[in-house]
């Protein structure tokens, strides 16, 4: 049932795009009364087979969140965190842009977290890049996702590791009834305003 994955998307975004516009203004102009421009935060990840697009989300952080310009992880009471962006973060608006990149085929609304190129993780005594940590290509094997296994079950501050674990489970698993259910869990996490961890009902 794979075949139906892209039809599915190009008809559900686009239909989100349209009904959920007047959310969209909303949360600008939230995040303009909070912190000023820009309102939109465009960044630099790696699709499927490595090709590398721009995501779209709204800005969450600070305007210096990254001034040295190396990627960190964002942790559950990161100071760099706006107050709109906390409210975005937990009800999962923020992610609302990145149906411009499931509409243009960059994403899927289901698969692996889209990852910035130069993303490390902590391997044994050594930091390296996680494009090194074994298992990681396996994971452009589909298109990133808007959610997924790995953003459903894990907290955002989830090592890497344990969460790469989620993504090839996923690329093992995937079905088109999979992606239904994920998306089912996603609407009602943003429905409810709150996420919890679901670690050990896998």
């Amino acid at each position: 049932m794979n075949f139906l994955k892209r039809p599915f998307d190009l008809i559900l975004s686009g239909a989100g795009i349209i009904l959920s516009f007047p959310i969209w203004v909303v949360i600008m102009g939230l995040i303009l009364l909070d912190d000023g421009w820009p309102v939109f935060y465009c960044q630099e990840r790696v699709g499927r087979r490595g090709q590398r697009f721009k995501v779209i989300k709204f800005r969450t952080m600070i305007r210096e969140a990254e001034e040295a310009g190396e990627p960190v992880q964002a942790t559950e009471n990161d100071p760099r965190v706006t107050r709109v962006g906390r409210w975005l973060r937990k009800t999962a608006l923020d992610e609302l842009p990145q149906l411009v990149n499931i509409f243009c085929g960059q994403m899927s609304f289901v698969g692996p977290r889209a990852l910035r190129p130069q993303e490390k993780e902590v391997w044994g005594d050594k930091v390296v890049p996680l494009s090194q940590v074994p298992g990681y290509h396996r994971r452009h094997q589909v298109l990133p996702g808007l959610t997924g296994l790995a953003q459903l079950y894990l907290p955002a501050d989830a090592p890497r590791r344990k969460k790469l674990k989620y993504d090839l489970l996923y690329v093992k698993k995937r079905s088109f009834w999979l992606d239904i259910k994920l998306i089912i869990l996603s609407f009602w996490i943003t429905f409810r305003g709150r996420w919890e961890s679901r670690e050990k009902k896998i």
